[in-house]
């Protein structure tokens, strides 16, 4: 029995291991050559092949597989090896090589070996046999077997059935599929849209895999899936995926290890109470008279089944009979749970596709690789708009603002299907908004407009893709509104049954006149397929049937005087709208599977003003709605105040009270979102307001910053909705570690897709810091923890001063880590030493005010002799000191991938950064050192500026109020002179006087880097202000500088005038505080006339007064228009 498994024609790149030795081989490729495995009667056979063909007997058979198989790779191959044999001239190869595309450079290779004589060709048929036997086997089997007429008439079939309809422009998204690890919790209990609408559209995925390697190995170790499902919302594209696949393989694009395909669809299998594995086969592949061969495994057999949600019966993988017969035929049901078992077709690769929900019918260990299709990014949904709308971009244009306007709008318009129906509905309302009224001009906004707007369009007519016949709205009203409510009662009553595939029986059951569906209404709502047994009907959208479910109890509510949730009528009297629609209310609240939350969204958007007006004498009566709006408002406004949890539920009824055009409660939370108000009015209603809005708000939309308002209570309400935040702060709300214990729970989750994480200023302890240790074992989202200003401190049962320890053992911690100001002192110190040896993922760790000592920083220091990946480390205020700083030093020596040291206010004299300096005379991966704040004085000057003479990489360093004076200022001048790196410089509060401030600017006159210089407090007057100008006038690299709280007086405003007369590189410039007076600054600001490069001037306290300030301030913005004034 042959498998061909691996990448066949992809060379050593995607094979499947190392190629079979011969001796391996030979006798498979016996076996199949003879095609005793592979024999089909019936069917045309050629004579077998014997391995040593005469000559060129095999290439030149062979030649077309020859051109679609081999990979560019292994053509490089084949032309050494034939030029070491020297079968193939330097001349020869570059002319193959010329070729293009690849077919006729494998075409060229088998032409010229042709004219060389049987040893040439059979060089070729060798070389291919020994270093990959399985593309010589498949070459020789896969080109046999594709050759066969019948087997040609199929792969013809499955071209004309599979390609109507793909437009290659709108099918670029399907061609990389997201790996996923399995459904998640939300995937599995939520309705599809409520699914998107939580997630944003925005699946917790990183890992892709190419639509032609979907089914290969995803390593050289690993073995192809034998099941593969790939879940989607409804409307994402999964039976076009599978068309899409099919095709290509057809075609012989992708996929030639794959024998044969055989698609069958769940709306098939539905028509068959009875089937066995031969069967089935034959049903999908019709044209082969014998199916045993592919059901003993004969060659490789991809089954693919579509659309699992569809079909009649749930798979029972637990009681299902075990049945080994190809030929037994056992009820369909059970039949596919063992193909999925392996009982039968235990050689064929089987592919499901499904909405999620339904997938989990099958289990998780049974699944080899699973995969979801992606929904539209920004670009792809701008070109499904634009391919909608082909004769007319402004339409498609405005109709994508719309939407982009609108958040939730724009979410749902992530799937395909669902923006076909919103692009639709809104070119229908911008086509015809002149000839509305006032008041029903307005752009559709909620679900239930949305579709209002569409059944208006098919009720008339009136389709945008191309014109329809002349008739009379009139007509067509009347003669729609019938069939309308007839799909609408199998509409319903198939939500209820999870039905969404109708047959004949199904349509005359329910009083439908077949002979109306097709009709341009029908069509457009219910599509048509044709199979062989019978036709399936089906709605063109979940959603569509969902609205139409909801239009026929509406208008059935009224009248009806039993449940009508029970088909049969047989029930206690329920008489009244408000009674049913309460009734609808509490069927959805209790359903487990969500499915009718949709349903009672669109049941309350047909009681909203704006939709009676849109459907008033279509398929409702004008303002009818008014008598039911404020109770059904009642009855929604009950369900926000049932759990002490804010479930999905309470966020649906939101929704629910969003379509039925009630938003006082969600407009007064967002209010007081934006003013930072919500402190003490999170009541429970409110509470599902807040949550509803943390998916729709567009103060949500950068960041979700809860500081300051939540209780221990409210949190835990809150939890299942914060799990979608990406941008989270919960800063200063008093939490404690039991709120931690919460938070770890739901950053456990699955599902959880929180990047950033903000809880400083809280009352956070050790054990607190150990719940969030424990979750980021398993979370694989958080990129960002801040967790400054708690008490975690040093101490704990491991020792360990938060989540940085015990996650970081594992790699799971995230990339920017702060524990600012938590007390961890030298014991925490140690073990966060501990974690940066064995961490890999760790970029950016702030531990400013913990006070480690000097013996917390030499652990440190030890740990990044080791550690790789950490980039920025911050350990101002921690009392490093002298010893601290050497031990720094020797680590920067041996490390150069950390990029940003910060060592402010660490007590470090002129010992410590002579260490911290000579190490960067080595050091090539420093990019900012911050020694602000420290006693270098001008001893440490020359250590310095010998560093910066050396070091080409150090790019800011930060040397503000280290008492340096005008001797360490020239030292470091000097210096500036020589680097070329330095491109910001802090040398503020230094005293470094006039002499200092001569040198400096001798060295700007020829540094050509330096772009940010900071000068404030730095004892400089009028003669360094002098020397300052002089150096601006052939200066053209300094953009930034600051000289506040100088001296520079009217003489150096003077000379700054001069300089920016001529200079144009500077652009921004801070003279504050520089006793200028009145005519220093006029002399400034008639110096801008000209200068268009500054953008920004302070002049403020250099005693001008009111007036003069205003004058200053017009005049300057007269001169320069473009530059900011602070005066």
């Amino acid at each position: 029995m042959v498998s061909l498994r691996g990448g066949l024609g992809q060379g050593t790149e995607e094979g499947s291991g190392s190629p079979l030795l011969p001796s391996e081989s030979e006798p498979i490729l016996h076996c199949c050559l003879s095609l005793s495995p592979l024999t089909f009667p019936g069917l045309v056979q050629d004579p077998p092949v014997p391995l040593c063909c005469p000559t060129g007997t095999w290439i030149q058979r062979y030649h077309r597989q020859l051109a679609r198989s081999i990979s560019p790779q292994f053509l490089e191959d084949i032309i050494r090896h034939l030029r070491r044999l020297e079968l193939l001239t330097a001349e020869e190869a570059a002319q193959v090589q010329a070729a293009s595309p690849l077919p006729e450079q494998v075409r060229a290779v088998v032409d010229v070996l042709a004219g060389k004589g049987s040893h040439a060709s059979q060089s070729l048929q060798s070389f291919i046999q020994t270093s990959n036997s399985q593309l010589y086997l498949h070459i020789t089997v896969y080109g046999s077997i594709r050759a066969e007429p019948m087997v040609q008439k199929h792969l013809e079939s499955l071209q004309s059935s599979c390609g109507n309809g793909l437009e290659t422009g709108a099918l670029q998204r399907l061609t990389n599929l997201l790996l996923v690890e399995g459904l998640t919790d939300i995937q599995q209990k939520e309705h599809d849209i409520l699914q998107v609408e939580t997630t944003k559209g925005l699946p917790n995925v990183s890992k892709s895999i190419p639509l032609e390697k979907l089914f290969l190995p995803l390593s050289k170790v690993s073995i192809p899936p034998r099941i593969s499902v790939t879940i989607g919302v409804a409307g994402i594209g999964k039976s076009t995926l599978v068309k899409l696949f099919v095709c290509s393989w057809a075609k012989g694009e992708i996929n030639r290890d794959i024998m044969f395909v055989l698609p069958l669809t769940f709306r098939e299998l539905n028509t068959y109470e009875k089937l066995s594995a031969e069967r089935l086969i034959c049903s999908a592949f019709p044209h082969i008279p014998e199916p045993g061969c592919i059901a003993a495994g004969a060659a490789r057999t991809l089954l693919i089944l579509d659309g699992l949600d569809e079909f009649k019966t749930p798979l029972d993988f637990s009681n299902a009979a075990v049945c080994t017969d190809p030929k037994k035929e056992i009820q369909v049901d059970n039949l596919i749970t063992n193909i999925i078992r392996g009982n039968l077709l235990q050689e064929a690769s089987v592919w499901v596709t499904s909405r999620p929900a339904a997938a989990r019918q099958i289990p998780s260990g049974l699944v080899d690789r699973m995969t979801e299709i992606r929904g539209f990014g920004a670009a792809e949904m701008k070109g499904f708009l634009d391919q909608m709308f082909l004769d007319n971009r402004d339409l498609s244009s405005q109709v994508l603002q719309h939407i982009r306007a609108n958040r939730s709008l724009h979410v749902l318009c992530t799937i395909p299907g669902f923006c076909w129906i919103s692009g639709s509905s809104i070119a229908y309302f911008l086509k015809h908004s002149s000839d509305q009224s006032q008041e029903t001009t307005v752009v559709p906004r909620t679900l239930s407009e949305i579709y209002s707007y569409y059944f208006k369009m098919a009720l008339s007519g009136d389709w945008l893709e191309k014109p329809r016949e002349a008739l009379r709205i009139e007509q067509a009203v009347n003669t729609s509104k019938k069939l309308v409510g007839s799909l609408g009662r199998l509409a319903f009553y198939g939500l209820l049954r999870k039905k969404h595939v109708f047959y004949e029986q199904d349509m005359k059951a329910y009083g439908i006149d077949l002979s109306l569906l097709h009709s341009s209404l029908s069509t457009r709502l219910l599509l048509k397929e044709d199979m062989q047994a019978s036709t399936a009907y089906y709605f063109s959208h979940l959603t569509i049937q969902e609205f139409l479910a909801a239009l026929y109890y509406y208008t059935a509510a009224k009248r009806a005087i039993f449940d009508l949730f029970t088909e049969s009528g047989v029930s206690w009297p329920k008489l009244g709208f408000l009674t049913h629609f309460r009734s609808a209310v509490q069927r959805a609240l209790q359903a487990e599977d969500r499915q009718l939350d949709i349903f009672v969204r669109f049941l309350s958007g047909l009681l909203s003003p704006q939709v009676n007006r849109l459907l008033c004498g279509w398929l409702l009566l004008k303002d009818e709605h008014g008598g039911f709006r404020s109770q059904a408002i009642s009855v929604l406004q009950g369900c926000l105040n049932a759990d002490q949890a804010v479930s999905s539920r309470a966020v649906n009824a939101m929704r629910c009270l969003h379509e039925i055009q009630h938003t006082d409660i969600a407009q007064a939370v967002e209010e007081a979102m934006r003013s930072g108000s919500l402190a003490g009015m999170l009541t429970p209603t409110n509470c599902s307001a807040l949550a509803y809005l943390l998916q729709v708000s567009d103060v949500c939309l950068e960041e979700t910053n809860l500081s300051n308002c939540l209780t221990y209570n409210v949190c835990k309400s809150l939890l299942s909705q914060l799990l979608f935040c990406h941008n989270l702060r919960l800063d200063n709300n008093q939490f404690k570690d039991d709120v931690m214990e919460l938070l770890g729970s739901v950053l456990s989750v699955k599902d959880c897709q929180i990047q950033r994480l903000s809880l400083a200023e809280n009352q956070i302890s050790n054990k607190g810091a150990k719940a969030l240790a424990r979750s980021l074992l398993v979370n694989r989202s958080l990129m960002v923890l801040d967790l400054r200003s708690n008490s975690i401190g040093p101490t704990g049962p491991c020792k360990a001063p938060g989540p940085a320890v015990e996650a970081s053992r594992h790699g799971f911690t995230p990339v920017s880590h702060s524990l600012q100001h938590n007390s961890i002192k030298e014991d925490g110190a140690t073990f966060l030493a501990e974690a940066l040896l064995t961490n890999h993922r760790l970029m950016t760790l702030h531990l400013q005010k913990n006070a480690i000592g000097a013996q917390g920083a030499r652990k440190i220091a030890e740990a990044l002799k080791q550690n790789c990946s950490l980039r920025e480390l911050i350990l101002s205020s921690n009392s490093v000191g002298d010893n601290g700083s050497i031990a720094l030093a020797e680590a920067l020596r041996v490390n150069h991938s950390l990029q940003s040291l910060d060592l402010q206010s660490n007590s470090i004299s002129s010992a410590g950064v002579t260490a911290l300096t000579a190490a960067l005379c080595s050091n090539k991966g420093l990019l900012s050192l911050n020694l602000r704040e420290n006693s270098i004085s001008k001893e440490g000057g020359p250590a310095i500026a010998r560093a910066l003479r050396s070091n080409s990489t150090l790019r800011k360093l930060d040397l503000a109020a280290n008492l340096l004076y005008d001797e360490g200022g020239k030292a470091i001048a000097l210096a500036i002179k020589e680097n070329r790196a330095l491109t910001s410089l802090h040398l503020q509060e230094n005293a470094i006087g006039d002499e200092g401030m001569a040198a400096l600017s001798a060295a700007l006159k020829v540094n050509s880097t330096l772009a940010d210089l900071h000068l404030q407090v730095a004892s400089v007057g009028a003669a360094g202000a002098q020397a300052l100008a002089e150096a601006l006038m052939v200066n053209k690299s300094l953009q930034i500088l600051d000289l506040r709280g100088n001296s520079l007086g009217l003489a150096g405003a003077k000379a700054m005038a001069q300089a920016l007369r001529v200079n144009r590189s500077l652009r921004r410039l801070n003279l504050q505080e520089n006793s200028l007076g009145m005519e220093g600054a006029i002399c400034i600001a008639t110096a801008l006339k000209g200068n268009h490069g500054l953008t920004y001037v302070n002049l403020q306290g250099n005693c001008i007064g009111q007036s003069g300030a205003k004058m200053i301030s017009d005049a300057i913005r007269t001169n320069v228009p473009d530059c900011v004034v602070d005066v």
